[in-house]
């Protein structure tokens, strides 16, 4: 009889299929990784690709200039000065009353800008006004008694002489007669002092009016009605200066010049003024001055440049850029015509025809170019660029419309 079977030890083997999933699920995991890296690969070539492919050049900003500029000697930096300015105070002290004008407003010479008070002074005034009256109307009695005591005393005399009166009483008429000539001289004294204190009284009254020494504009008011004003500030609550006032006529550009360059500079010399604040307008100017010392500090000699055209945008203070230039190019300053102007490095030639490679948006543009004269060291550009535009400096020979471009940064 056949045993049976020990069916305890049949098993089933599972640790192949084990095996065979687990390397079915990395290679899966291998050829979806595997995906990504390539896709990402092709994703950073198509993207960079253009990056990658740029040619590095430098470049150069096309500038605009004046034919002043063009011609220029030297430039230098200043500040517009009045040269006929005040700060206007008061001689007297007192509290301003009257106050006529604002910042801005123009004045004529010996006009009342302000007033302090002055009730003081015009009591005072008429006061010695009286007096003097007073001393008049003594006059015509003094004249009086010298008409008489003179006729007197020339009666006496002759009757003296002839023995007709006594020596006692020719006497009297003489005393009577030069008490007479005391009386007029203290009298007409007396009308002259009055005069003289009507005069002072006036003065002091005028002491309390504040006029404009010369025809300007208004700059600052550095008091009000109320304030107490004091001559030079003698008080530390009051006001000194009432208002500034400037001649605008009398403008000037204030610029420091290095001591050497200062040889370069010549009075009359013709020059360019361009305001900070109206940087598309140019002033001719004229070198008026140069003030015969230097800034030891700042190694520096103070020029003053005349405006040989001026406007009312013009105001003190401003700063202003100057640029000396020789005076065969004075005929040149007015001329509102601006050059545009290149570096020679920038052009070159293609097909008989003058070109430049202007940068926009990381790639070039072939443009031509219409070229004119040498301004100094840049080359003028007739027609083709504008003010700002970025060119290609040195381009090589086989850069095209479209090329991609790094600038270099140098």
């Amino acid at each position: 009889m056949a045993e049976p079977a020990d069916l305890s030890k049949l098993r089933i083997d599972r640790s192949r299929d084990t095996e065979t999933r687990e390397s079915s699920s990395g290679r899966k995991y291998f050829f979806l990784f595997g995906g990504v890296v390539v896709a990402a690969t092709a994703i950073f070539f198509l993207f960079f690709r253009g990056k990658l492919s740029a040619v590095e050049v430098q470049t150069f900003t096309v500038t605009a200039i004046s034919p002043g500029q063009a011609d220029a000697v030297l430039t230098a930096s200043g500040y517009v000065v009045a040269q006929r300015q005040a700060a206007v105070a008061s001689k007297g002290t007192g509290r301003l009353e009257y106050l006529g004008v604002e910042e801005g407003d123009q004045v004529k010479v010996g006009q009342i800008i302000a007033r302090l008070e002055h009730s003081d002074m015009a009591a005072a005034l008429a006061q010695t006004k009286a007096d003097l009256a007073t001393a008049k109307a003594r006059l015509p009695q003094s004249q009086a008694d010298l008409q008489e005591a003179a006729l007197q005393y020339e009666r006496y005399k002759k009757l003296v002489g002839e023995q007709l009166v006594p020596r006692a009483d020719f006497d009297a008429a003489e005393a009577r007669y030069k008490r007479a000539v005391a009386v007029m001289t203290a009298d007409s004294a007396m009308i002259r002092a009055a005069q003289a204190a009507v005069r002072a009284a006036e003065v002091a009254m005028e002491y309390t009016n504040i006029r404009a020494p010369f025809d300007g504009t208004v700059l600052t008011k550095n008091a009000d009605v109320g304030e107490i004003v004091a001559p030079f500030g003698s008080a530390s609550s009051a006001r000194a200066a009432v208002v500034s006032i400037a001649d605008m006529s009398s403008l000037e550009v204030e610029a420091d010049v290095s001591e050497s360059n200062i040889q370069r500079i010549k009075p009359g010399q013709p020059c360019e003024i361009v305001l900070d604040a109206y940087q598309d307008t140019r002033y001719p100017g004229v070198v008026g001055k140069i003030v015969p010392t230097a800034d030891r500090a700042k190694a520096t000699v103070l020029t003053k440049i005349k405006f040989v055209q001026i406007d009312e945008r013009v105001l003190p203070e401003m700063s202003a850029k100057v640029t000396f230039m020789n005076k065969a190019s004075s005929e040149n300053i007015s001329n509102g015509a601006k050059k545009i102007i290149v570096s020679p490095a920038a052009i070159m030639t293609r097909d008989d025809r003058k070109v430049v490679f202007v940068v926009r948006d990381n790639s070039v543009m072939e443009t031509p170019v219409e070229i004119g004269e040498m301004v100094g060291n840049m080359l003028e550009v007739r027609t083709g660029l504008a003010e700002g535009n970025q060119v290609v400096l040195s381009p090589p020979e086989n850069l095209q419309t479209g090329t991609k471009v790094k600038v270099s940064v140098k």
